[in-house]
């Protein structure tokens, strides 16, 4: 099974992994909401943020730029917000005309763009960490502890667990399409996008029909076994007082720091 396609798990014995999955699932929320309660164009807060992400990733010996490097993948997400630099009035950066469109842009309008990427960017890096110190049912766990809805975390999970053995599926179905490709040396197999679309649409409706049976077969094995919406784990998850101590910490630090960006 392909488990290191999606599993970002890293094994250690920091202070980050020892802390309670609940604390850590908070914490992380917290930070995201208090980067979004950032005014726009609070450069120095969101590098306060920042410096704490930093020192997160050595308190949880991953290396300074663990997140760093991993978060590039939200970037070409926030061009979504690209609307963000004709929507407010200011002064005039430049001017485009599409058509029956007239856009300018503005500075006002620049500040908000980036300061959404910013905060995207920052929100990831948080959630990347979160992963790479807590495991998945531990993480599903802390939801169960939160009061989120039950179905909402059994469809997590459940969307987890058999992505890998869909990547499984699909590395089948590849495999065997190769191996009933005959091709000569310096010749490219298959025909043209149309028989490449022919041959991926029998492929997608393979994996949906083995997906629908395997389905059924995984619901009656776990109704057999006893299943009634619950996904165990051998970790205890008790708060002690140092989890509640670095909770507090947290939401002081957060407190302080969206009083000193208001003022």
């Amino acid at each position: 099974m392909h488990a290191n396609v999606f599993d970002r798990y890293h094994d250690g014995s920091s202070l980050l992994h020892h802390l309670a999955p609940t604390v850590k699932v908070v914490v992380a929320v917290l930070f995201i909401l208090s980067n979004a309660l950032l005014p726009d164009g609070d450069w120095l807060s969101f590098g306060i943020s920042w410096g704490v992400i930093l020192l997160l990733n050595l308190l949880a010996q991953l290396g300074l730029g663990f997140t760093f490097k991993r978060s590039f993948i939200v970037l070409p997400f926030t061009m979504a917000a690209i609307t963000a630099l004709f929507s407010l009035p200011g002064e005039t950066l430049a001017v485009w005309d599409f058509g029956p469109w007239h856009l300018v842009a503005t500075d006002l309008g620049l500040v908000r763009f980036l300061s959404i990427v910013v905060r995207s960017w920052l929100s990831v890096q948080i959630a990347i960490l979160l992963v790479a110190t807590t495991q998945f049912p531990d993480l599903i766990h802390a939801l169960e502890h939160l009061r989120l809805p039950r179905m909402l975390i059994t469809v997590i999970a459940f969307l987890y667990r058999y992505l890998f053995v869909l990547t499984d599926e699909v590395m089948r179905l590849l495999r065997a399409r190769q191996a009933r490709s005959a091709v000569l040396p310096g010749q490219r197999g298959g025909g043209g996008i149309l028989w490449r679309a022919q041959t991926a649409g029998n492929m997608v409706g393979q994996l949906f029909v083995r997906s629908y049976e395997r389905s059924d077969r995984i619901f009656n094995a776990m109704l057999s076994r006893g299943y009634q919406g619950h996904i165990r784990t051998f970790n205890r998850h008790e708060v002690i007082a140092r989890d509640w101590l670095i909770m507090a910490l947290a939401i002081f630090l957060f407190s302080i720091l969206q009083l000193f960006a208001h003022l």
